[in-house]
């Protein structure tokens, strides 16, 4: 069944029209639904008002995006959002500071790590799956390499992207065995072989990338990656996705997002 009215998208995260960003996000989101031939409605939710049981509070969209520029008001908040967005099948896209929580959350959710914590945030946690990037990127661009047969590389439909980063903090290498044996494995390198993106197998779409693809909607240009979250989003073009032909290729499940 097709969506009646615009597919509604939750920018969770604490909007500041400062941040190059969060200027960029609606205008990539436009380029998407322009893309698809369907209206885009984007709501920004700051982490302080994700409550605590989420419940259906974000249940009215059809995508949730956690977007740059933490340390968020509430991490826990952030937290509670990309745990809804993976537990409900609910498309997901998190982009720089959307990527480390989405590996935090994995690491507390998933892998069990209660104490696990970001370097940025917290230096002395116990567990620290997000630390500083060998090389700050903040305002910096770079290749990725993309994994061969990855989800990534059929939606872009090359082996590397160029991509503008913002960010100082990744993920820690010490975590990437965990994730992979959990299911949430990177797709996508630096040169040094450093993670630059994640997917999440069996999921209808779940990635996060640690460069912002959102960037290119201020050249006017639509990215490959944000099209395809877009699409994820309206369930009655999921079908007829790139991402939902490698899932089912893949054996991945492709259950709409709501």
């Amino acid at each position: 069944m097709g969506v009646h009215g615009p597919v509604r998208i939750a920018l969770i995260g604490d909007h500041d029209p400062e941040v190059i960003a969060h200027r960029a996000i609606p205008l990539a989101l436009a380029l998407g639904g322009r893309a698809a031939a369907f209206d885009v409605e984007p709501s920004w939710i700051h982490t302080a008002a994700i409550p605590d049981p989420i419940g259906d509070f974000l249940s009215p969209y059809h995508a949730v995006w956690c977007v740059p520029a933490s340390p968020y008001a509430s991490m826990t908040g952030a937290l509670r959002a990309i745990r809804y967005a993976r537990e409900s099948g609910t498309p997901f896209l998190g982009t720089c500071g959307g990527f480390q929580h989405a590996v935090l959350e994995y690491a507390r959710n998933v892998l069990g790590l209660s104490a696990a914590g970001h370097a940025e945030i917290d230096p002395g946690a116990a567990e620290l799956p997000i630390t500083p990037l060998s090389c700050s990127l903040v305002e910096r661009a770079g290749t990725i390499e993309l994994l061969e047969r990855s989800r990534a590389s059929a939606l872009v439909g090359a082996a590397r992207m160029h991509e503008e980063y913002h960010c100082s903090f990744g993920l820690n290498p010490a975590y990437e065995p965990a994730l992979a044996r959990h299911g949430l494995r990177v797709t996508g390198r630096d040169p040094n072989g450093e993670a630059r993106i994640l997917e999440l197998e069996a999921h209808p779409f779940y990635m996060a990338t640690l460069f912002q693809p959102e960037r290119a909607g201020l050249r006017g240009v639509a990215h490959p990656l944000v099209n395809a979250f877009v699409e994820a989003a309206n369930p009655s073009l999921q079908r007829e996705s790139v991402w939902t032909t490698f899932a089912t290729q893949s054996g991945t499940s492709s259950t709409p997002g709501r």
